[in-house]
């Protein structure tokens, strides 16, 4: 059984209620990334939109994992899409940890009709390899629900079969 941890940001729950259910379902632990910003209210959706189009990288919290990063055989990153980008603190979390990520697998969500693949390769920067699956989800849309199971079942397939989309 290999090891796989799923880490996520959230700001307003959607990202973290899909996570949670990955989680779940691949018997797998979970973490979630907090840095210490308000982003709650209009106030705070503008400064993470702002932060994400400046390229911001806020310090992510300290976070405790069962085994070391390096010791995953694969993590999970979820985030929501800010201004086109993943979140600030996903980017920080890569640009701090990326390197020590054996395999990757990306969940994103997002709240409209564009489907934010290119958010992808922004996060393939940081990291060692290119993502082994990877998943662009609107919550709560027609399909979401299909998007996550193919998504799981690509992990479960060892990331050969990469789903697309939904919503």
């Amino acid at each position: 059984m290999p090891y796989i941890l799923c880490v996520y940001y959230s700001r307003t729950g959607s990202t973290e209620k899909l996570m949670k259910e990955i989680a779940q379902e691949l018997k797998c632990e979970i973490v979630k990334l907090e840095d210490g910003v308000d982003r709650s209210g209009i106030s705070g959706w503008l400064r993470s939109g702002m932060q994400a189009m400046a390229r911001k990288l806020p310090p992510v919290r300290e976070f405790k994992t069962v085994l070391p990063l390096t010791a995953y055989d694969l993590v999970i990153i979820g985030t929501p899409v800010w201004a086109g980008r993943c979140s600030a603190p996903v980017r920080s979390f890569l640009r701090d940890y990326g390197q020590q990520l054996r395999r990757t697998a990306y969940v994103i969500t997002r709240a409209s009709d564009v489907r934010y693949e290119e958010v992808f390769e922004q996060m393939d920067l940081y990291v060692q390899e290119p993502h082994a699956a990877a998943v662009t989800i609107r919550p709560g849309s027609v399909g979401a629900e299909f998007w996550r199971d193919s998504f799981l079942a690509s992990i479960r397939n060892g990331g050969k079969e990469k789903p697309g989309h939904a919503g």
